[in-house]
């Protein structure tokens, strides 16, 4: 039987939309069929990189936005839209509200647990933030990587093995890559205490996470181009970094993607709504 999750929180980050190998129709569909009070979205949810080096747009983007609108105009769910790296061209207007929708550069997010600093990360990689060239040229061979990885997977798939991720493997065989992994989550412990928090949520490296850094909860989000994950947070107000196929179990759905698909086609003709344009207020 299928059902709706019910939750208070929904987190997600780095959907890449524009990029070809983006889940956006596993995305949407998570996001359609879970109630939430706030919805976060943690950075790179539009990838301005990947459209501006030949990435496309497609119908299944464009489902992502209107299934956040539809969130938004039908539900009251409040929404949170933090910039990344790969959407920084909104660093310009922040901070910046319309309706229920806040763009914004960080986020505390109030919990009985204490207060959870929401950043999406790219401040704490080194190559992001200082040498953003050398960034979008590593993000051009991650893509090249991607389609590499599909070739790959058809003929594992053809030979009735199960896929396999060359990003997956350098992350947590490649001892440069692991130890990156160790300083960004370090990094990010030590803002939380900083700015007196019980834990710190964040995405952007791609790497989903639940635990405990010293005193700190780390969470990481993970992403929707390889991991499709999500962080929730439940009624009772624990957090849970929840996979696309766990989420179709809980809610009797089909994880192969033919609910998705159908879900897609249901609306895809109707026009795209906006929220409402008041009241709006913005930094000087």
């Amino acid at each position: 039987m299928k059902t709706k999750l019910r939750v208070k929180t929904l987190i997600m980050s780095d959907v890449h939309l524009g990029m070809i190998d983006s889940k956006a129709v596993q995305a949407a569909h998570m996001l359609r069929h879970v109630e939430c009070e706030k919805l976060i979205l943690n950075g790179d949810i539009v990838d301005v990189w990947a459209l501006k080096s030949g990435g496309k747009w497609t119908p299944e983007h464009t489902h992502f936005v209107r299934s956040v609108l539809k969130k938004m105009e039908k539900e009251g769910t409040q929404v949170v839209y933090l910039r990344g790296n790969h959407d920084d061209i909104m660093e310009k207007f922040l901070p910046f509200t319309i309706g229920g929708l806040k763009l914004v550069d960080e986020h505390i997010h109030e919990s009985p647990h204490g207060r959870y600093l929401v950043v999406h990360g790219d401040g704490f990689d080194h190559v992001t933030t200082n040498h953003v060239w050398l960034a979008k040229v590593g993000a051009v061979g991650y893509n090249a990587l991607l389609r590499l990885n599909r070739i790959y997977n058809m003929w594992l798939r053809w030979r009735g093995k199960p896929g396999f991720s060359f990003s997956s493997y350098v992350k947590k065989r490649v001892k440069q890559a692991v130890a990156f992994t160790g300083r960004y989550e370090e990094q990010l412990k030590d803002l939380a205490t900083w700015k007196g928090c019980a834990g710190i949520i964040c995405g952007h490296i791609h790497t989903p996470a639940d635990k405990r850094i010293e005193d700190i909860h780390y969470l990481n989000s993970g992403d929707w181009v390889e991991s499709m994950t999500a962080i929730v947070e439940h009624l009772d107000r624990s957090f849970e970094v929840l996979n696309y196929h766990d989420f179709c179990k809980l809610t009797g759905r089909d994880p192969k993607g033919s609910d998705a698909s159908l879900d897609v086609g249901a609306i895809k003709e109707k026009p795209l709504a906006l929220p409402a344009p008041m009241p709006v207020s913005a930094a000087a």
